[in-house]
């Protein structure tokens, strides 16, 4: 058969096996030879698994596994293909509740890695620590699994049980069995400390984060608020838009973060406050990544508080959820810039001053060292 032939009857091929937009055809059209071929040959790989494997196999199932193919060969484990379950249980996770074993996993020198464990859940409770590496999943190797793979074996029904292999440092594995339980995402919680100093905590960004946040904020301003202390420790991040609505509180008017995209546009997200209001320290370690580095790269470009603690996890890109017929992708689509034009992506932010956790210590000596500097700001 000629090359001609050969070509007709694949382009015929894409329109009996699928139903095919315009916008598919156009992009046939428009591609340059290499990618005209490329889709092709994706084509014929699809007939021929289709008439010659040896078990019937359906459409959907191998195109699935063509996307998440597709998407993993892009080696960046922010970017993910997303089946209809695990897209369910990421929107949960954003909007609020889910059932497991609270935490935030990322994925650090190809390992599967704890980013922070959540406040009172069961990880929390069990000492899972923020940089612990997780090794097994009931029994399954974690090596080369995708990161929302993980996220949806770990996850499942209140009351059931899952066996996580956990490395904390040097130490040997340990196994650990963790009870599932109805996660309620709270992310705010705060108090006025002595000297009038208010503590806020922000444990995650999600759809109700900047809401709650304004509402502590103004009942602490109303209790007489002089200084005030943001805690972002084992923050793992979430929703940039409501990361700018926190960081619009501290930094004056002009740029929050920027986000950039591969062919150079820019978009700006800033703040409009008139003028910074109060002493700030803000309390960061390894396990303060994505949204809560924009909130702390802004404030400390823009010399509105002093970061306090050790030095945050090096998440500087931006995804968005694209869906598909069933599922979606999770997709890189550019990096975030800081008020300097920082990328912090791999390299993470300096704290202004360290100080090390020390697990001996009978108190918090990060908090402690924190409240010292709001109160020499204050004057006391």
């Amino acid at each position: 058969m000629s090359r001609r032939k050969i070509i007709v009857s694949a382009i015929l091929l894409v329109v009996f096996t699928f139903t095919v937009t315009a916008g598919g055809f156009l992009y046939l059209l428009k591609g340059n030879s290499s990618d005209v071929v490329s889709t092709l040959k994706f084509f014929r790989a699809l007939q021929v698994v289709k008439a010659r494997y040896v078990e019937q196999v359906d459409t959907e199932t191998l195109v699935a596994g063509a996307v998440k193919g597709m998407v993993s060969s892009l080696g960046d484990p922010h970017s993910i293909y997303m089946d209809a379950k695990m897209y369910k249980d990421f929107m949960v996770e954003t909007e609020g509740s889910f059932g497991g074993v609270g935490m935030v996993l990322g994925v650090k020198d190809k390992t599967l890695t704890v980013v922070s464990p959540i406040e009172g859940t069961p990880s929390d409770k069990a000492g899972i620590k923020s940089g612990d590496q997780i090794l097994q999943i009931d029994g399954k190797d974690t090596k080369d699994m995708a990161l929302d793979e993980a996220v949806s074996k770990i996850r499942g029904p209140e009351g059931t049980t899952v066996s996580l292999a956990v490395r904390h440092e040097s130490e040997p594995v340990k196994e650990i069995a963790l009870t599932r339980s109805n996660i309620q995402i709270k992310t705010v919680a705060g108090k006025m400390l002595p000297d009038k100093i208010g503590y806020i905590r922000i444990s995650m960004f999600n759809d109700n984060t900047g809401n709650d946040f304004a509402q502590k904020y103004k009942e602490l301003e109303a209790e007489g608020m002089k200084s005030i202390i943001l805690d972002l420790r084992d923050n793992p991040g979430g929703l940039l838009e409501e990361s700018v609505k926190v960081a619009s509180k501290f930094v004056p008017k002009g740029p929050v973060v920027s986000v950039v995209t591969r062919d150079g546009h820019r978009e700006t997200h800033s703040s409009n406050l008139e003028a910074v209001k109060y002493p700030v320290a803000v309390l960061v370690n390894g396990g303060s990544a994505s949204a809560s580095e924009i909130v702390s790269g802004a404030i400390q470009d823009t010399a509105s508080g002093t970061l306090i603690g050790t030095k945050t996890y090096g998440k500087g890109s931006v995804q968005t959820v694209l869906r598909l017929d069933s599922g979606a992708i999770k997709l890189t689509i550019a990096k975030y810039l800081t008020p300097n034009d920082r990328s912090i992506n791999g390299i993470g932010i300096e704290p202004d001053i360290k100080v090390e956790m020390d697990k001996d210590a009978k108190s918090d000596v990060q908090l402690d060292k924190a409240i010292d500097f709001v109160k020499e700001k204050m004057g006391k």
